[in-house]
């Protein structure tokens, strides 16, 4: 036993002291920094007093004092100048950068405001819809004249209908929870996602790189191959972890920090302005379900290949496997109570992800939930049988291996020994 807690240790210490771990873990603490202080660097890089000039040639003589007057109440960060000057001579000052766009108004043949909207790209950001808006406005109070409606009428017509959506079983969540729930599942499925891909994919290159050098070799005279194969899957399991720990408590300060700034904006948006306690167990818990699963997937189809370079052909299944239970926990998104949805999520391979996502988006019974770690757990156990088996005889192959027939292979040496 003493061996397997070493080559427990050694697997997480040399991982975690790695320069691929730690640049890695830096990047992306540094991407969450940024993106909790999103909204302060906006306004760094744009300036709060940033304006957008938009020149206007008004034909009419009557549409630019309502146009200014609407636009001040939709986008201050607009500002509009009448100008008498040609529209060639405009143009070739917005190609200058003078004015950000040349906006004509003409009258139309329904006696409403017609405009053309030119500048040096289509895409002009929030110009033209504001311009768009401010005008529609003008158009429906010059309709609301000819037709000699009272803004009271008008105010009637334009307002909202009221429509409240509402769920008749007891304890369902509400539209607005339901929305903060998909954002913090969309964020933490990503999360979820690139980790068991990240690790997975490490442990089947750790066997093959022993294998390729010949350490393996070394290695399976002293420990047996099976506590090799659990000892690298727990070791960097706890590598995993413990990056999830570091960007967790980097997510935490930051996010508290920028708490004042971000409600009502990103932070809010995502639905982090009320995290549940029971999405962040839920998160932990099928990411280690996820994590075990596929590591010793990973550590199975590894220690068939004898080349670094033959990895990744011998992983794509599992990666392939990972990308499908994330496309579906991306459709689930919108309809995580449909029938596919829940089929799917007690699919062993899949249930990580999108048992994840009905988990923290809708209120399962504990059963739900609960059954899913079981098939997790009871697939971990056969697959780990499985896996001890052709691990042990896949590492004493060499050669060029990139054939699924050489899990039979393995197998059969296996029943040699």
């Amino acid at each position: 036993m003493g061996n397997f807690w070493i080559m427990m240790s050694h697997a997480f210490l040399s991982k975690i002291k790695s320069k691929s771990f730690i640049i890695t873990t830096v990047i992306i603490a540094l991407g969450i920094i940024v993106l909790a202080n999103i909204e302060t660097a906006i306004k760094t890089f744009s300036g709060d007093e940033r304006q957008d000039q938009v020149a206007v040639i008004d034909e009419t003589g009557v549409y630019y004092p309502l146009l200014q007057q609407e636009l001040m109440m939709i986008n201050e960060t607009i500002t509009l100048e009448d100008s008498s000057a040609e529209l060639q001579q405009l143009e070739l000052e917005v190609e200058e950068g003078t004015y950000e766009g040349v906006l004509l108004l003409t009258e139309g043949d329904n006696g409403f405001p017609q405009a053309v909207y030119r500048s040096t790209s289509l895409t002009a950001g929030t110009i033209p819809a504001s311009l768009q808006t401010a005008l529609q406005h003008i158009q429906t109070t010059l309709a609301a004249e000819d037709l000699n409606l009272t803004q009271e009428q008008l105010a009637i017509l334009n307002a909202p209908v009221s429509f409240v959506n509402e769920a008749i079983v007891e304890g369902a969540k509400s539209e607005e929870e339901l929305n903060q729930a998909r954002g913090i599942v969309y964020v933490l499925l990503f999360f979820i996602y690139f980790s068991v891909i990240m690790y997975a994919s490490m442990i089947a290159t750790e066997v093959a790189t022993e294998k390729s050098s010949r350490v393996m070799e070394i290695l399976i005279s002293s420990v047996s191959p099976v506590k090799q194969m659990f000892a690298k899957i727990i070791g960097i399991g706890f590598v995993g972890l413990t990056q999830m720990v570091v960007l967790l408590l980097v997510g935490y300060f930051a996010l508290r920090n920028s708490q004042d700034l971000l409600m009502g904006g990103f932070l809010e948006f995502f639905g982090f302005g009320d995290l549940s306690v029971a999405i962040i167990f839920y998160a932990v818990i099928f990411f280690l379900l996820g994590y075990f699963l596929y590591a010793t997937l990973a550590a199975l189809l590894g220690s068939v290949v004898s080349r670094i370079e033959d990895v990744q052909q011998m992983i794509f299944p599992l990666v392939f496997l990972v990308m499908i239970g994330f496309f579906i926990a991306m459709f689930g998104l919108g309809a995580p109570d449909s029938s596919f949805i829940t089929i799917t999520s007690y699919i062993p391979f899949f249930t990580p992800m999108v048992m994840f996502l009905r988990a923290g988006m809708l209120n399962l019974s504990p059963i739900e939930p609960i059954l899913g770690i079981v098939i997790l757990l009871a697939s971990i156990i056969i697959l780990a049988v499985f896996g001890a088996r052709v691990y042990r005889g896949g590492v004493l192959m060499y050669g060029k291996s990139n054939s699924f027939k050489d899990i039979k292979k393995a197998i059969d040496l296996t029943k040699k020994e």
